[in-house]
């Protein structure tokens, strides 16, 4: 890790079972900023998350009401359960997970999340299950969240503004010079090579609790 250039604040979006690269700024960083004044961005990990099964990486997107008009503040938008969704989730990553080392040891901790509650809002969802993914992890981290909206560039200069660098679509990804992924082994290696910055669900259920000096490991 380059100390001497590394800021030690960071600015983030919120997510849904966040890639790797997320939970890289959330371990790197002394202090994380949530952003909770944006407007609400479509096709981003703000509502969706990628985990690897044995046909291939596959999306599981959250559902928002009025999808893909949806408009206004990420903290007001709506998850919508007009169909199972939390049902299609947990059958999608029990079936990616069923047979990774620590699948058993976590998956009480997350069922949860979808079987036995309903959120009214994206947000408070999405962080939800990221704290309940700290105690897994035994990540010891307050956050703070953001009072106000500030564009790109208006961020205070002590602060790196991640909140639209970290994205599914590679198109739309900027270089990251602080994240380097480093291989583990998963589940369906074999078929499809080592595929990186999978849903930290990916770095969880296949190395448990060296989950985080992995994360430390991609640090740069």
């Amino acid at each position: 890790m380059d100390i001497e250039n590394r800021k030690t604040a960071v600015l983030l979006s919120c997510a849904y079972l966040a890639p790797i690269q997320y939970f890289t700024k959330l371990v790197g960083y002394s202090e994380v900023q949530v952003e909770t004044c944006e407007s609400y961005l479509k096709q981003t990990y703000r509502n969706r998350t990628i985990i690897l099964t044995a046909n291939s990486p596959i999306q599981l997107s959250l559902p928002v009401v009025d999808g893909p008009r949806a408009k206004g503040p990420i903290r007001d938008i709506k998850l919508s359960y007009d169909h199972q969704w939390q049902q299609i989730h947990w059958r999608g990553i029990s079936s990616a997970y069923n047979n990774s080392p620590f699948f058993e040891y976590y998956a009480d901790d997350l069922a949860p999340y979808y079987h036995e509650k309903r959120w009214k809002y994206l947000f408070d969802f999405n962080m939800e299950i990221q704290r309940i993914l700290f105690e897994c992890l035994d990540i010891k981290k307050d956050l703070k969240f953001t009072e106000e909206y500030l564009p790109v560039g208006k961020v205070p200069e002590t602060i790196d503004d991640l909140r639209y660098q970290i994205h599914p679509k590679t198109v739309k990804q900027s270089v990251d010079p602080h994240f380097i992924p480093t291989p583990y082994t998963q589940v369906f290696q074999e078929k499809f090579g080592f595929v990186p910055n999978l849903s930290i669900l990916d770095l969880l259920f296949n190395e448990g609790p060296e989950t985080v000096g992995n994360l430390r490991l991609c640090i740069r």
